[in-house]
């Protein structure tokens, strides 16, 4: 996909009582959100008012049902097109329609180019796919039990259970919502700011964010301003700032507002955000903007509303505070910290409080799951995912090799810190039984017997082959790369963020292998309290 690149300067309307912040150029999403009455929508009006021509405006509402209201982008597009438009179709009444005959237009002057200039030679090269070929490949992409058929001057649609063809203004609310944002899309100017009002309606709660995920990937050159009340939907953007509206002062044309940016972390704002969102919140590490942490587990978690707080000690505090107020807001919380180098009793402590703590040493050894790398393997096209994944075990298994000692004396750090931690909090009554006491820590956390056994059983793993045990303890950042795993799935790059990137890529989808990744990625997380289970 390529990378985005910031488009014209946006700027947000006057602030009451304050200085009107600024849009960070570089940022491609914005969010506004609001109460009914709060003055979002006037709020984005007015941005799109001083955006003038880069604005581009859609509505699935007024593309399907149509109303009184300001023309959106495809209207201004079809009415400057029309000529082209109208010679296919005689019964265009809304947005939906012209989205669709524009699309048909582009694609019957594409054929009637290619006739004349010769391009049905047989040495001529292959035709580039149009904009309705990326429409149709797309929509079937989400709804693959559908297909979308070009017959004449008509699209129809045809159910794989059931033959016989239909028009395609017979789909689903659902369904023409979907095939208008992926042709208008598509449409948009270069470089536009898609602002789309309402985006969650006709969608399905539990395929939203997938289905924006993928319409996003569509056009990274543009920005993307959502308008909506739902904030779970809010929530589900990820690394969006988020324009909070309070409300609107007609008289001074002015709003009350607040900007929180996706790193904003536990504030006051954020938590009566999170009151609002209905849906259960889970903490995680990192930052909002960077961490694989708050890209990864939006994902694999859609049922919770995901909040960076940086430190794991931050996460389980948050989560007990939290947790503490659940008779005030009566909404429950969890956590995910890595598990690095903790023991078993360790694990289960957070565990038992509402802190998931993953099968996996650290977040990117979740991208080394078996069926993580046979699901990115069959992503990219790999006749063999188990090979793949024979060949990822095998370096795998040559680097932890080489590294057994190292990790043996840091878990052993680490094991003693602990011991020595818990056990020097005691409660002596005079400085000559604290100092025994102290005295026998050393017999109590010997260094060289923690280090001897775990040694030991790192050895037993490697002689045994137990990949899963090996993720479970292994600690090195770098692994990803000297296991080779974009190679050996297929990817074009090979730098540190590529299977990072490419399995989030595959997240953002529904198809088959991003499924059995998500459920995998999930399955690594035991939980006996009952926290990350499926809504």
């Amino acid at each position: 996909m390529k990378k985005y690149v910031p488009s014209a300067p946006v700027a947000l309307p006057p602030r009451t009582g304050a200085p009107t912040p600024e849009f960070p150029p570089e940022a491609r999403r914005l969010v506004v959100v609001g109460a009914n009455g709060a003055g979002k929508t006037r709020f984005a009006a007015r941005m799109a008012a001083d955006l003038g021509e880069s604005a581009f405006c859609l509505s699935a509402l007024h593309a399907l049902y149509g109303g009184a209201g300001a023309p959106d982008g495809i209207d201004r597009l079809y009415e400057s097109r029309s000529a082209a438009a109208d010679m296919l179709r005689s019964d265009i009444s809304g947005g939906f329609e012209r989205t669709i005959a524009l699309l048909l237009g582009e694609e019957m002057t594409a054929l009637l180019r290619r006739k004349f200039d010769g391009g049905g030679a047989d040495d001529a090269p292959a035709a580039r796919p149009t904009r309705l070929d990326r429409t149709i490949a797309v929509w079937q992409e989400l709804f693959p039990d559908n297909r979308i058929l070009v017959e004449g001057a008509k699209l129809l649609a045809e159910r794989r259970d059931s033959p016989g063809a239909y028009a395609a203004s017979r789909l689903s609310d659902g369904e023409r919502a979907v095939l208008y944002y992926i042709g208008a899309l598509l449409l948009a100017p270069r470089a536009a700011v898609v602002m789309v009002d309402s985006p969650e309606i006709f969608m399905h709660p539990a395929s939203m964010a997938a289905l924006w995920n993928r319409l996003e990937q569509l056009r990274p050159d543009c920005r993307v301003v959502y308008t909506t009340h739902d904030l779970d939907f809010a929530a589900s953007r990820g690394d969006a700032h988020v324009v909070w509206v309070r409300g609107y002062d007609p008289a001074a044309v002015s709003w009350s507002y607040d900007v929180l940016p996706p790193d904003s972390g536990f504030g006051p704002e954020i938590y009566a955000a999170l009151i609002g969102a209905r849906k259960p919140v889970l903490f995680v590490e990192g930052d909002g903007m960077h961490s694989i942490d708050s890209k990864l587990y939006p994902l694999v978690f859609p049922d919770y509303t995901v909040r960076s707080l940086g430190s794991c000690n931050r996460v389980i505090e948050a989560v007990r505070s939290f947790n503490d107020l659940a008779d005030f807001h009566h909404m429950a919380a969890a956590g995910i910290v890595d598990r690095d180098r903790r023991d078993a009793r360790e694990v289960e402590y957070l565990r038992a409080r509402g802190v998931m703590v993953p099968e996996v040493a650290e977040v990117e050894n979740l991208f080394m799951l078996p069926e993580v790398v046979r699901a990115l393997a069959a992503w990219q096209g790999k006749a063999d995912p188990d090979k793949a994944l024979a060949a990822v075990r095998r370096d795998m298994l040559r680097l932890w090799g080489a590294h057994i000692d190292a990790q043996a004396l840091e878990h052993t750090r680490h094991r003693v810190k602990s011991i020595v931690e818990h056990r020097v909090d005691c409660r002596c009554d005079s400085i000559d039984n604290f100092e025994r006491h102290i005295d026998r820590l050393r017999s109590i956390a010997s260094p060289r017997e923690v280090y001897n056994r775990l040694r030991s059983e790192f050895r037993d793993m490697q002689r045994d082959g137990d990949y899963e045990a090996i993720l479970r303890v292994f600690n090195h950042k770098s692994m990803l790369q000297q296991c080779r795993v974009a190679e050996h799935c297929g990817l074009r790059r090979s730098d540190r963020n590529a299977v990072p990137d490419a399995v989030l890529a595959m997240l953002r989808g529904i198809s088959a292998p991003a499924q059995a990744a998500r459920a995998a990625i999930r399955a690594a997380f035991p939980d006996p309290s009952g926290a990350g289970r499926e809504a």
